[in-house]
């Protein structure tokens, strides 16, 4: 059976490879913080070995900016093949609708 917190994570994975499918979504820690100080994003998504230094930063302009930021249990080699890219990714943002 699973934890109400396991369901809150597959309900957030299940909601961001909806946001990839149609093309809202920002990758990367320097295009995620210009769109987060443009105030152009409604959602935040980090890796769980994200460096300390990109999510302090994102943490910082998110709460400036009142998104919020979701730490997933997907490293960012995980969430690179999440994501179908051929790199690592640390940061993913979800634009304003």
């Amino acid at each position: 059976m699973k934890t109400n917190a396991e369901e809150q994570i597959e309900k957030e994975l299940k909601d961001l490879k909806q946001k990839l499918l149609s093309g809202k979504t920002i990758i990367g820690a320097e295009q995620v913080l210009k769109a987060l100080k443009s105030k152009g994003l409604s959602q935040v998504f980090l890796a769980s070995n994200c460096p300390a230094q990109i999510m302090n930063d994102i943490s910082y302009y998110a709460k400036l900016s009142k998104v919020s930021v979701s730490l997933l249990k997907l490293s960012n080699e995980e969430l690179g093949v999440f994501c179908k890219k051929n790199f690592f990714v640390s940061v993913i943002g979800i634009r304003l609708e």
